[in-house]
């Protein structure tokens, strides 16, 4: 089986694989170490570890010669988060995620907010630029997997997921007629909207393991396929390590 299909195997509703996300070839290694199924990046901390802010800050070149380092430093399969695409234009997106296969990824998350701003692109619009993105992904491999991540209820406040869920809907339906593989609801924490979610959407749906959000086991019961842990993973590393730093360094 290639890394490709194995990748796509594992979005199993109700089993979901865990990817507890890294951002350089050595944090890549301890995670597959630690018995991971796959490594994935994510777009927070690949940028923090590089000195970069979130949102693209950190140059294309530069993410993508940290992910070909990735890819060669693990024998699982790698997703990376290539946030907006490096571009508005569907063609743009397209070229950006060709360059990501062409480095070793075999999935991807791509969202729908306007990088930069606090809006979100309309489903039309969005959808011509997962298009674009499916476009770039099959003219570099096989069976990419892409996975189109919504931004609505990390912009909306937790009282008012349940009003989105509808469009959140929408939007997964539309993503899946241009090619997308999984959906992505990152902030969705709420277990019957996660279970809602799950039981009509068409794709895998991947939840953020939040601080706050329900456990993997609880999650797995409510139909999620895929559970990706983001920005965490870093930020309590980076505060061990400043709390580490400080003792050292106050020693008396």
């Amino acid at each position: 089986m290639s890394k490709a299909d194995l990748f796509q195997s594992l979005h199993t509703k109700s089993d979901p694989v865990v990817l507890f996300n890294v951002w350089d070839p050595g944090t890549a290694g301890i995670v597959q170490s630690a018995g991971a199924k796959a490594i994935a990046t994510g777009s927070w901390p690949v940028a923090a570890a590089h000195g970069y802010a979130d949102g693209e800050v950190i140059p294309l070149s530069m993410m993508l010669d940290n992910l070909t380092r990735i890819v060669a430093a693990v024998d699982l399969p790698v997703s990376s988060d290539v946030e907006g695409g490096y571009s508005a234009a569907p063609s743009g997106v397209g070229d950006t995620v060709e360059q990501v296969v062409k480095a070793g990824a075999v999935g991807f998350n791509f969202e729908d907010q306007i990088v930069g701003s606090q809006g979100l692109y309309d489903i039309s619009t969005q959808s011509a630029r997962v298009a674009g993105a499916r476009e770039g992904a099959d003219r570099a491999g096989q069976n990419i997997f892409m996975n189109a991540r919504t931004d609505l209820f990390l912009k909306a406040k937790p009282e008012d997921h349940a009003s989105h869920l509808d469009e959140a809907l929408e939007r997964a339906l539309a993503y899946t007629a241009v090619g997308a593989n999984g959906f992505f609801a990152p902030g969705l924490t709420d277990e019957g909207l996660i279970k809602q979610l799950c039981a009509d959407c068409p794709l895998p749906v991947n939840i953020l393991a939040l601080p706050h959000a329900p456990s993997a086991s609880v999650l797995a019961d409510l139909g999620v396929a895929r559970i990706s842990h983001g920005p965490v993973p870093y930020k309590k590393m980076a505060a061990w390590l400043e709390d580490q730093a400080r003792a050292a360094i106050e020693y008396r």
